[in-house]
């Protein structure tokens, strides 16, 4: 009985490891982890699916959340992740999607007990190919709490801080990582801003050569602006035809 209440109160607490470089398990824990959209747009760079979700009250939510120590590189990048899994969930830097590697943090249960796994991989981006892979690592934490997984790290001295956020989940036996699952590709993104500024995948914004095509989810007013001189053009004609009915008038 005193075995299985320790077990139960592991499962909820969090280990927080000054600083680690692969794959560590952790069960002496300390305190909970709870992570909010607060800040989001504002101190910290926020992507989440399904859109808009609340990490605090929607178990479907997969969210993560950046900041950056410094607008300029190197930075150190401190992220806060969420989601929920039965297996494992995970958050993946790339600066080409399509090739190349993909930088990936994983954060799971480790085994039956439900207490906290953290874990860097390389995923090779044509192959799916998952290798571990040794990363500096610092201020990691963790919680689980059934099939919800919240996780905080921070990864310092970055020298690139534009990559392609991938957020996604896999299935976890508690010896092997199986495929990455992709949820959700921001596009490319400068993570030192908390705007979403670039590659945005929620966005229906498009420019175009010579026009300009903008679309409000909110609202169906759409504006050209390579038609404008069009519309002046007429309204010059208006006005003359005006004048000159006065004059005949007179």
């Amino acid at each position: 009985m005193e075995r299985g209440l320790i077990l139960l109160v592991a499962a909820l607490m969090v280990y927080v490891a000054p600083g680690v470089q692969g794959t560590f398990s952790f069960a002496n824990n300390t305190e909970q982890v709870n992570i909010t959209m607060a800040g989001c747009g504002v101190t910290k760079l926020c992507v989440e699916t399904p859109l808009n979700c609340d990490p605090t009250g929607n178990n479907s939510c997969l969210f993560v959340s950046v900041v950056a120590s410094k607008s300029v590189a190197p930075t150190d990048l401190s992220f806060e992740l969420r989601g929920d899994s039965t297996g494992y969930i995970a958050v993946g830097l790339t600066a080409k999607p399509s090739e190349a590697t993909t930088m990936l943090f994983i954060c799971a249960p480790d085994g039956q007990n439900r207490t906290f796994l953290f874990q860097t991989m390389q995923r090779n981006n044509t192959d799916a190919l998952l290798t571990p892979t040794e990363m500096n690592v610092t201020n990691i934490q963790g919680t689980v709490t059934g099939n919800v997984i919240q996780c905080k790290f921070t990864v310092p001295n970055m020298n690139a801080t534009t990559y392609s956020i991938l957020l996604g989940t896999g299935h976890f036996d508690g010896k092997t990582f199986g495929h990455f699952n992709i949820s959700l590709d921001s596009g490319a993104l400068n993570l030192t801003n908390p705007v979403r500024n670039t590659a945005d995948p929620h966005s229906t914004a498009t420019t175009h050569s010579g026009s300009t095509t903008t679309t409000d989810p909110h609202s169906t007013a759409t504006t050209h602006a390579g038609n404008s001189g069009a519309v002046h053009a007429l309204d010059v004609l208006l006005l003359l035809s005006v004048v000159a009915l006065s004059m005949l008038g007179a």
